[in-house]
């Protein structure tokens, strides 16, 4: 018998963060819809979404929770 697990992640607190891709080249990131992330970017957490930007510009977004679970997420 196979056992389904989900595993959940705690979303992120509100705050300033780095978002590292883990996938370690962009064709990588870009099959797993990360592409605008790569190599990183820096990522905003404000009640439960991830706002990912680069130079002032947003670039992307996704729930916080995603964000915690798809990327190495550092404090700024």
């Amino acid at each position: 018998m196979t056992e389904n697990r989900i595993v959940k992640t705690a979303p992120l607190a509100d705050g300033e963060y780095w978002a590292l891709c883990r996938e370690r080249n962009v064709i990588s990131a870009a099959v797993n819809g990360h592409s605008l992330v790569y190599p990183k970017a820096r990522m905003t957490v404000k009640d439960g979404w991830a706002f990912f930007h680069r130079d002032g510009i947003e670039i992307w977004s996704c729930n916080a929770s995603y964000a915690a679970a798809q990327f190495d997420v550092h404090q700024a």
